[in-house]
């Protein structure tokens, strides 16, 4: 930690290179010394280019830090991996740079939004069908050809109805009915999951988006305390807060016509469309858990990843089922899956691993202050052993995995997260570097942090 710097600004990036013939392979081991000892930050670089900025997601690593390894660490046709890929940032950078890319996830949001931003299209067909969707959704409403009660009988349990009914407003439930009826008539499934992103993207934004949520992005959704219509008229809540601007600044949204939301968006990604090259390997993007991939041993050349936080630190789900609601999910389904999720806090049936000294040592530690909160780490740094192992196995000897990591703070002491995986790397069988540290851009952090409290701040 360099001086005068807020811990809060840091996140560790752990590296583990198996041992297994490592003699024959010194060149590509001081390769990595050199990047780790080099620049990680990429303050003020772009990461919105090509489709890397199609959909939100929370805690995405900029794109040139798997570029920088990938470019360094494989030659072009080389396997590139990332067995929790979350919004596809690795599996994108390893397929511009050529190489074959293969991700994996049980998100479903995530699965949708890595294929999409890595599957080239026809722009002018894409330009034709976007405009089409946005004229139909017009019609539709004009024409008053929705029923909103119908619908929501014949697709909605009565759990997800609620859901829908506390977070949406009437208003945008008709636009976002109009859009989705506007999609689900694409008979390409391509294309279709291309503009379904798309409306995903206007719900599921820094602000809210369209819904009544206060922020989406950051996985902790909070209600508007009042919401008010396109010509000002009071949508929901208590009128007493338009008075009041101090405190409206942070409890209020204005209403977003979802359509021109949509139609925004849809120029927006239009514009970082994949052109086709036919010098790419289509990436291979599967659903799958990283405890037991689906590859053979010694058959990958490079790991690229972000495992989650422990004890569900970012909640994705908690976010993403807001636009997951309206491609006929339930709010049932949605938390069963969930549950499944690495990092998760339930710990019924908890299959542990025997973890090494240092890792125990901090699991008892938590478990001395809470011992659900001890049980939870328990869960994460054995679920993390099964993942590392098959990294283990699936890399090819004198290969590298790159975990980039942050820790969670639990009843106030940390996870030291880094530290427990290189201690579990080691005793896998792989060699450790030294920890890589990149400091984070305070003004593109998950959650804004600062030295001195802002009384202005929502955070």
């Amino acid at each position: 930690m360099q001086k005068g710097l807020s811990p809060y600004d840091i996140k560790q990036l752990s590296l583990f290179e198996p041992s297994r013939k490592m003699e024959n392979n010194q060149s590509y081991f001081h390769r990595l010394q050199d990047i780790l000892s080099g620049d990680l930050n990429f303050h003020r670089q772009k990461s919105n280019y090509a489709s890397h900025n199609f959909h939100s997601f929370p805690a995405k690593f900029p794109p040139q830090l798997p570029a920088k390894f990938i470019s360094n660490l494989t030659a072009p046709g080389e396997v590139v991996l990332d067995p929790m890929m979350g919004s596809g940032t690795t599996v994108l950078e390893a397929y511009l740079a050529g190489r074959k890319a293969i991700g994996f996830d049980i998100d479903p949001l995530a699965l949708k939004i890595s294929k999409v931003k890595t599957t080239p299209l026809k722009k002018n067909e894409i330009k034709k069908v976007g405009r089409t969707i946005i004229e139909t959704s017009r019609q539709l409403l004009r024409q008053n050809q929705l029923s909103l009660d119908d619908y929501f009988r014949k697709n909605f349990d009565a759990k997800t109805r609620e859901f829908i009914e506390y977070w949406f407003s009437p208003i945008a439930r008709i636009e976002l009915l109009a859009l989705s009826t506007a999609i689900k008539k694409l008979s390409d499934a391509e294309t279709r999951t291309f503009f379904e992103l798309i409306f995903s993207s206007i719900i599921i934004t820094k602000s809210g988006g369209v819904s009544l949520a206060l922020d989406l992005a950051h996985t902790r959704p909070h209600k508007a305390r009042a919401a008010y219509g396109p010509n000002g008229q009071l949508l929901y809540g208590d009128d007493f807060l338009r008075e009041n601007r101090r405190r409206s600044q942070y409890l209020i949204k204005k209403y977003r016509s979802p359509l021109e939301e949509f139609e925004k968006k849809f120029d927006q990604n239009f514009s970082g469309l994949l052109d086709f090259n036919s010098s790419r390997i289509q990436p291979n993007i599967q659903y799958g858990n990283a405890e037991n991939l689906p590859l053979d041993n010694d058959s990958v050349d490079l790991i690229v990843t972000s495992p989650p936080y422990a004890s569900n630190a970012i909640d994705y789900m908690r976010a993403h089922k807001f636009s997951l609601v309206w491609f006929n999910n339930s709010i049932e389904d949605l938390s069963e899956k969930r549950k499944k999720y690495i990092g998760g806090e339930g710990i019924l049936n908890l299959a542990t691993e025997n973890l090494p000294d240092y890792t125990l040592q901090i699991v008892e530690l938590i478990t001395k202050i809470d011992s659900k909160k001890g049980r939870v780490l328990l869960r994460y740094y054995s679920e993390m052993k099964r993942v590392l192992r098959e990294m283990f196995r699936v890399l090819k000897p004198g290969k590298a995995a790159i975990l980039v990591v942050g820790n969670s703070i639990l009843r106030g002491r940390s996870s030291q997260t880094h530290h427990c995986l290189a201690d579990i790397g080691k005793d896998i069988g792989f060699e450790v570097p030294p920890i890589g540290v990149r400091l984070l851009d305070r003004n593109r952090r998950m959650m804004p942090a600062g030295l001195e409290v802002d009384k202005n701040s929502q955070i």
